[in-house]
Formats: C-alpha cells, sequence, structure tokens
C-alpha cells in the first residue's frame, strides 16, 4: 500500500497552489475532483439508478464513478447525516479513478461496507473490526485516506494526549477513518 500513499502524495503535489497550499485544512476534496481531475461530483438520492447499477440485495451505496461522463455519485442521504463520510466517498473514487480507471464507459460501484471509512466513531486507538474487502477497494480507502489525512500533516497536528475530537474536525474525517489513520501514519 505504500504506493498507493505515493500516488496520493502526488496528487496533492499536483494541486494548484491558488486550490491548496498544501498545509491548509480539511483538504478540499471536491475542488480537486473538479479541477484537478475533471470529474463532476453529484449528490444522488438513489444511486441504484445509476446505468450499470448492481443488483443492493438489501444494501446501499455509498458512491460510485461514472469514468464515461466524468462523474462521481454521491449518496446524498448519507452525505446530508454524515459530511465527513461524504469527503471520504469522493476520495475513494478519485482513488478509483487514479489506481482503476475503468475504460472509457465503465463504471466502479462501491457498496456502504467496501467504502471503510468506518461506521462508529472512534478513538485514536480503536481498531475498526470488518469483513475483508477487495483489494481495489482497500486500495481505494488507503488512497482517500492519505489524500485527506496527509502524512505531514497528521504528524503536524498529532497528539498522544490531544483533543481527538478536534483533530477529527479540522480534517473533516470521522472518528473511525482518523483512528485507522493514525494507525498507519503514527
Amino acid at each position: 500500500m505504500e504506493e498507493v500513499e505515493r500516488r496520493a502524495e502526488a496528487v496533492l503535489e499536483r494541486v494548484p497552489d491558488w486550490l491548496w497550499n498544501g498545509e491548509r485544512l480539511p483538504v478540499p476534496v471536491e475542488d480537486i475532483a473538479d479541477t484537478c481531475f475533471g470529474l463532476l461530483v453529484r449528490d444522488v438520492e438513489d444511486l441504484s439508478r445509476a446505468p450499470g447499477a448492481p443488483p443492493l440485495d438489501g444494501g446501499q451505496l455509498s458512491g460510485l464513478l461514472l469514468a464515461g461522463p466524468g462523474e462521481i455519485w454521491v449518496n446524498a442521504g448519507e452525505g446530508r447525516s454524515w459530511p465527513p463520510r461524504r469527503r471520504f466517498t469522493i476520495g475513494h473514487e478519485l482513488g478509483h479513478w487514479e489506481l482503476h480507471r475503468p475504460g472509457a464507459r465503465g463504471a466502479v460501484f462501491c457498496r456502504h461496507a467496501s467504502v471503510a471509512e468506518g461506521e462508529a466513531e472512534a478513538g485514536p486507538d480503536a481498531v475498526a473490526v470488518r469483513p475483508p474487502v477487495p483489494e481495489p477497494e482497500e486500495e481505494a480507502n488507503v488512497f482517500a485516506a492519505a489524500l485527506l489525512m496527509p502524512a505531514h500533516l497528521i504528524r503536524r497536528y498529532y497528539r498522544p494526549n490531544g483533543d481527538f475530537h478536534e483533530l477529527c474536525r479540522r480534517f473533516g474525517a470521522s472518528g473511525a477513518a482518523m483512528g485507522r489513520r493514525l494507525h498507519a501514519v503514527i
């Protein structure tokens, strides 16, 4: 996953200074999707209506990447109730674009459980227990975490006895995502 981390860092290095100066938080992931990748982010109520959407079998989609039209669709309900989840989903779909770009007409559908940003708020020492996800999904998760929570900024702002919730707020991340990122970086 080190290569995935490097790819996310390379994306951040290519972001124009007028969009993100490499220091300001939270990282403007939606602006990066638009300006750097030419991808439109749409908040959609029913992702199952996307062209070629798989049967959900009672589950739900958190997001999807439509490569042909260059769009990221995000579950609007999740975004309203959990803004850090929305940010992570956008970063996850950018990971698919950067790492696994489907053919010109292809689409990548990400089920709620595959976008492993986390379900519950967790502290810095928590380890989320979750079922294994396919390698491309895990790579997209690592990419999203590295994009939204750059290692150099995590190291700058993390304090062992600091305010964990303030750290999450600063980065625009959930506690579960931050907990996983701290375990990876610190």
